[in-house]
């Protein structure tokens, strides 16, 4: 792997330092750290509702738990929910606000917690996931849901392990919001110092490696004012996933940045909750 120079070209014609800020969206959005905060505050609400199911232990790990959100609708579809963070930053908790725009259509939503780095590896936290849908999956009946009609999604480093899910034996679509599916620059930016990739995480787990044609259908979203770096990163893996067959679309929503991205998802008629609705719709 190319070291890490502060002047010399490490990946595409971007130095370290470049390619480090094509990555910091916290840095590329002014007063992002207001907008998680908005959400967590307005996440309190949802987890206040009659019926949330917070907390749910899957796994023996403190932050292996999710929380369910019934939509009140007989055995409805599912969607799992996986926040993002790089894999490092936040938790569930504060990402419960974007039940809001699901629920309103009949669909559940469970939200999905997991190990961050650097006490769990990218291996470990990908097979953290994988246990919260098995854990789902097995309790469909408790849960009230339809277990032919689960379905994944998550922003940014959850848009990297919603890819990763999509050949799961019970998940039927999955929405990639803002994600990643190549790991090779983010082991050359500052995001790795707590991730520490291997050349064999890097093969293994980057989704543009992984493209396979009985993948579960998968909706690509990015918005247009996102660095040049995420755009390209949604862009490429679509593009690579439907030539080789995959059931795979590309939405890129005007005036969004990362993190007003997720605006969509908190609102009934929002264009990520369009999206999901259609995805649920079509399988």
């Amino acid at each position: 792997m190319t070291e890490r120079s502060s002047s010399q070209p490490i990946y595409r014609g971007m130095d370290a330092q470049a390619l480090d800020a094509a990555y910091n969206n916290s840095a590329a959005v002014p007063g992002s750290a207001e907008i998680v905060d908005g959400w967590r505050v307005a996440s309190q609400e949802i987890r206040a509702q009659p019926g949330a199911q917070l907390d749910i232990a899957y796994g023996d790990q403190t932050r292996m738990k999710l929380d369910y959100f019934p939509s009140g609708a007989t055995n409805a579809p599912l969607f799992a929910f996986i926040h993002g963070g790089y894999w490092q930053r936040n938790d569930k908790n504060g990402f419960s606000i974007f039940a809001k725009g699901p629920l309103s259509h009949g669909i559940d939503v469970a939200m999905v917690g997991y190990t961050l780095a650097p006490e769990a590896g990218l291996t470990m936290i990908v097979q953290e996931v994988t246990q919260a849908l098995d854990h789902l999956s097995c309790n469909n009946t408790a849960f009230g849901f339809d277990q032919d009609r689960l379905y994944v999604g998550g922003w940014s480093a959850g848009g990297h392990l919603t890819a990763m899910m999509l050949g799961h034996a019970h998940v039927k679509g999955g929405l990639a919001i803002s994600g990643i599916f190549d790991l090779e620059p983010i082991a050359l930016t500052y995001l790795n110092e707590p991730l520490s990739l291997s050349e064999d995480e890097i093969e293994k787990l980057s989704p543009m490696r992984l493209i396979d044609p009985g993948l579960a259908p998968v909706a690509i979203v990015s918005g247009g004012d996102e660095t040049s770096e995420l755009r390209r990163q949604s862009g490429d893996y679509a593009s690579a996933a439907i030539a080789d067959g995959m059931t795979a679309s590309l939405r890129i929503a005007p005036g969004r940045n990362h993190f007003t991205m997720l605006d969509e998802l908190s609102k009934p008629e929002g264009g990520l909750t369009r999206d999901l609705v259609e995805l649920v719709g079509s399988n």
